[in-house]
């Protein structure tokens, strides 16, 4: 009987607590799937900054913490998921994003919506990496 291929939640101190029942992080083959992160610093669980761009930094340091204990990095980052609750906002979170990815253009759907989990949130993020 073939060998079943397997996934591995990422585990590491320091990162960000998800807020249900689901992994940070999932590590299946050579990807990494990011589940959503808010703005939320891990070592206070307190929301960082009422502003879009403090909350796009903190974000993408969370997707990052997670991508680093994977083994990955934002240079690696194929995709990503962009939830906005103000989509008048979306020059100052791209500017933002732009300066966090370096040179790196994943891929990405940006979309506005009602709400998100947490309130004050403005912007979740979402990404799937490769392992180099």
């Amino acid at each position: 009987m073939p060998k079943m291929a397997r996934h591995t939640p990422v585990q590491a101190e320091k990162l960000p607590r998800p807020a249900g029942p689901y992994s940070p992080g999932v590590v299946f083959q050579s990807l990494v799937f990011v589940s959503g992160q808010g703005a939320v610093d891990a070592a206070t669980g307190e929301l960082v900054g009422p502003d879009i761009e403090s909350q796009t930094e903190q974000v993408l340091r969370n997707v990052a913490s997670i991508l680093e204990a994977a083994g990955s990095s934002l240079g690696h980052v194929l995709r990503c998921g962009v939830f906005m609750t103000e989509m008048s906002e979306f020059s100052r979170m791209n500017a933002v994003y732009e300066r966090m990815f370096g040179a790196n253009r994943p891929a990405r759907t940006t979309v506005q919506v009602a709400t998100l989990p947490r309130k004050g949130l403005k912007v979740e993020i979402d990404a799937i990496a490769y392992i180099p």
